[in-house]
């Protein structure tokens, strides 16, 4: 049987369809590009769509089941056959579930006039992926990474639980944080095996010493004392003891973060950033125990920012970028291109959860910062876009 690598050099149909990073990494930073600046014209000038969800919950909904749905896609089926020794979702295969993620996003755009077709269509594209992965991870015996695969699967869940609330007319925002929390559980797990591998590897080229802590009881535990914190956003997110455990949990993810070593790897941005990233997410806990015991300083939406535009934006475009550039046969190395991407995504994370703090115009600072973040992906998109369409380097 052709390995994963003997698969992808022997692909015969288009490029595009060879591995699961090409279609849904370019999707996703597609939909970045354009959802975000559509949001801004319609808030700044009150204009409507035919979408089947109104501009903020459509904003909302894209960006999260949209855009992230793509982008864990795209890692997942990338990953997962590295992680099961099994074959990659390739070719027709892979070409179907695009289409099915395609279709969920044309679905929401015009979906108006038939709401329940719409939902539905929609909710098949995680509904897949999720069975996919659970299928590679249990025929590949990979029991470790059962919790991707709960992960995904709950994914999906907050994205039917998101149509079935609104065809109830209910609040809409606890599917939102179910889905933002899977997100959080997401990248803590996915960002403590990632970033001290990446450190240690290049501080071990760079002959830099001490090297990063490797997952120990700690991180363990502090992903399960996450679990309770989150849950508890999800039900009661004003409570006081919500507000508690989000104090404690970021200087604790801190304090994780601290444990990596990311200050020794100034030189290398695509290890950096991932630092970053992942700094997001202390940050983001800090800024919602402010504003559920403090709202006068902060309000809540403001403070989920963190979390979306910083730790989400950042994650995934460090995710994608360095993906893309090992699994095509290129030197995973920085450039100007990008460069350019992690500052703007970064940047524009930053002021949009300022911008109420700014003095001046609220809208010109919002405009700005989602000019700046979308920006970010159309630079990945000219950059990285003839990479995706181009057969694997040997």
């Amino acid at each position: 049987m052709a390995t994963s690598a003997e698969q992808s050099r022997n692909h015969q149909g288009p490029a595009l369809f060879e591995r699961g990073y090409r279609p849904f990494f370019l999707g996703g930073a597609l939909l970045a590009g354009l959802t975000l600046p559509l949001w801004l014209v319609q808030y700044s000038l009150g204009l409507e769509t035919p979408s089947l969800l109104s501009g903020r919950d459509y904003h909302i909904h894209e960006m999260i089941f949209g855009y992230l749905g793509a982008v864990i896609a795209g890692f997942l089926l990338t990953a997962v056959p590295n992680w099961t020794g099994r074959l990659p979702v390739a070719g027709s295969r892979l070409a179907i579930l695009a289409s099915l993620w395609l279709a969920g996003r044309l679905a929401i755009f015009t979906g108006a006039p038939v709401p329940i077709l719409a939902a539905i269509i929609d909710s098949l594209f995680l509904v897949s992926l999720a069975a996919i992965i659970w299928r590679e991870v249990i025929a590949g015996k990979n029991h470790r990474n059962i919790p991707v695969c709960l992960l995904t699967s709950l994914l999906a869940l907050a994205n039917i639980a998101y149509h079935i609330l609104h065809w109830l007319n209910s609040d809409l925002a606890y599917a939102e944080r179910a889905a933002l929390s899977v997100m959080v559980l997401f990248l803590s797990l996915i960002g403590g095996r990632v970033i001290p591998s990446f450190t240690r590897n290049w501080m071990a080229q760079q002959q830099i010493l001490p090297m990063p802590v490797a997952f120990s009881t700690y991180d363990k535990g502090l992903l399960i004392a996450t679990i309770p914190a989150l849950v508890s956003w999800i039900i009661a997110p004003d409570t006081i003891i919500t507000g508690l455990f989000f104090t404690a949990l970021a200087p604790a993810h801190l304090y994780r973060l601290m444990r990596w070593r990311g200050w020794a790897t100034l030189n290398e941005p695509m290890v950096l950033i991932l630092h970053i990233g992942y700094l997001w997410i202390a940050i983001w806990f800090a800024l919602m125990a402010l504003a559920i015991l403090a709202p006068g300083i902060i309000n809540s939406a403001d403070a989920a920012h963190a979390l979306t535009a910083g730790a989400i934006g950042t994650m995934t475009v460090a995710i994608m970028t360095r993906a893309t550039l090992g699994h095509s046969g290129r030197a995973i190395k920085s450039n100007v291109w990008i460069n350019t991407i992690y500052i703007a995504v970064v940047i524009g994370a930053a002021l949009r959860v300022a911008a109420p703090l700014l003095p001046g115009d609220l809208i010109a600072a919002l405009s700005l910062s989602g000019i700046l973040w979308s920006a970010g992906f159309w630079v990945f998109i000219v950059y990285f876009g003839p990479i995706f369409t181009q057969t694997r380097k040997r």
